[in-house]
């Protein structure tokens, strides 16, 4: 069997095992005459293949050096062609044997897989057949490749195998990386923006010793020095709010969280948002930016406010929909949450809709009216929707509606029934937001270990004085997804949570 035989599923333990021992005898070979490829430091190329492809006529005759990875290679005797991928694109190159020397051709022939580090010097020019190539006047090996790549027809498939070895789904399938350069655009719009508005970017911690902002199981670890059992944060929000506290306006934090939970085509047990809280807003502020960060992002990326995601034709052109949950259950589901004031005749009228609340929720208004959303409403959201005012039971930080207490001035965001974005008029009553969180460590004692944690310290800073505020959290994984029209988390995240094999 050649030592250029293509990987596939066919090949049995010892082909696999001959495969891997040639490549290492050939990288004896190369150290036993004193060319080890792993003592190179540097190469100084000065072209990407991309560059030259779209420049041709300025460079065709040029010389220049590229270096990027060895995909395939023809032999032919005294002459030869190879395709050599950098991070831009690919670009076939000529090797002939009298033009970089009969040694380092045979070098080439014998000792080169495909897989390999190389850089390559030559000039531009187009074959006979038109393809924009190479003419090799100098080649060398940047570095050995000692396990073969999966066979270039069938690539790497399994999204299995790619998610646990993104190095070589992205050297086998290099459309995967557009997903990554549009969520790197899509960050840094989004930071451009929010810095363009005067908010500061900050760092809040990621180790804490309660787990607040969000009602969500926390990972614990544990410092040895302390002593202490600590939580990953599962929200950057109570450090963000202690700062306006401080007096800092506007300001925001794009970062990793962590969660404890299951995993699914929108979670991942940690991932990435920002949150960002402004002094002297509301949440209509929050709905203001987060309309504008998205259907910004979709300009300035693709060129349009339309994009496609999960088989549906968005329409991201500012003028969102804004549509209260009452009006949304009434209109959705029948029942109209407005005209009933009994928590009785509420969680009444969501069971004769087959909707049940949760065993530990308390059988109350507004339970009932979340569940009527949560149960049949969300899945129908497909078009950009902000829907607004929550009740105050699954709302515990948010300002209550001076119009009716029992709702709150919080939205959430959703584009095809996924939510993207989460903001309130923020509370900052200590006395009531101390009635909360006692509220969520009753409804913790009956089992909700997704509940808020009672932080004093953020109590104490709120009684020094918090001014009005809006904050908002914006999922920047979903976002991406949204982006690149991707139908599970993994797709946009590098390296995703995976079960190890063993």
């Amino acid at each position: 069997m050649s030592e250029n035989t293509p990987v596939t599923e066919e090949l049995s333990a010892q082909q696999l095992s001959e495969l891997l021992q040639v490549r290492r005898d050939k990288l004896t070979t190369l150290q036993e005459a004193g060319k080890d490829p792993f003592v190179v430091t540097k190469y100084d190329f000065d072209a990407k293949n991309a560059d030259i492809r779209a420049n041709f006529e300025q460079m065709e005759g040029k010389t220049v050096k590229i270096a990027g990875r060895m995909m395939s290679r023809r032999i032919m005797g005294k002459a030869s062609f190879c395709d050599v991928r950098d991070d831009s694109d690919r670009m076939q190159v000529y090797v002939r044997r009298d033009d970089v020397g009969e040694d380092v051709y045979m070098e080439f022939k014998k000792l080169w897989d495909i897989g390999d580090i190389v850089g390559i010097e030559g000039t531009v020019f187009r074959t006979q057949t038109g393809e924009i190539s190479l003419h090799a006047t100098g080649i060398c090996l940047l570095s050995k490749s000692l396990l073969p790549l999966p066979e270039k027809f069938h690539g790497l498939k399994d999204t299995d195998a790619r998610y646990r070895q993104r190095y070589v789904d992205l050297i086998m399938n290099p459309d995967v990386k557009k997903n990554f350069l549009v969520r790197s655009r899509f960050i840094k719009f989004m930071r451009q923006y929010l810095d363009d508005m005067g908010y500061i970017e900050v760092e809040t911690p990621v180790l804490n010793t309660i787990a607040g902002g969000a009602a969500a199981r926390p990972f614990i670890t544990h410092h040895n020095t302390l002593d202490l059992d600590m939580y990953m944060r599962i929200a950057t929000e109570l450090p963000l709010k202690r700062l306006i506290v401080g007096g800092m306006d506007r300001v925001y934090e794009i970062g990793r969280i962590f969660r404890n939970e299951g995993m699914d085509p929108k979670h991942n047990p940690e991932f990435t948002s920002v949150e960002l809280y402004q002094a002297y807003a509301d949440f209509h502020d929050m709905m203001d930016i987060a309309e504008g960060i998205i259907s910004g992002a979709a300009q300035a990326i693709h060129g349009t406010y339309e994009v496609e995601w999960m088989g549906e034709k968005i329409d991201l052109t500012p003028g969102w929909r804004r549509l209260t949950m009452v009006d949304a259950v009434k209109e959705y589901v029948g029942i109209d949450f407005g005209a009933i004031t009994d928590d009785a005749e509420a969680v009444a009228a969501a069971k004769a809709k087959g909707v049940e609340l949760a065993e530990t929720a308390d059988k109350t208004w507004g339970n009932a009216l979340y569940a009527c959303f949560d149960q049949r409403v969300e899945e129908k959201l497909i078009q950009p929707t902000f829907i607004t005012m929550y009740p105050v039971e699954v709302s515990p930080l948010t300002k209550a509606s001076p119009a009716d207490p029992r709702l709150t001035e919080r939205f959430e965001l959703f584009i095809c029934h996924s939510e993207i974005a989460n903001a309130y008029s923020e509370l900052n009553d200590p006395i009531v937001q101390r009635q909360r969180f006692e509220k969520q460590l009753e409804l913790r004692d009956r089992g909700d270990d997704e509940t808020e944690m009672l932080d004093e310290d953020f109590l104490t800073a709120m009684e020094y004085g918090m001014p009005p505020t809006g904050g908002m959290g914006i999922g920047v994984d979903r976002a991406v997804m949204l982006l690149t029209n991707s139908d599970t988390i993994r797709e946009v995240i590098l390296f995703p949570t995976m079960k190890p094999l063993d």
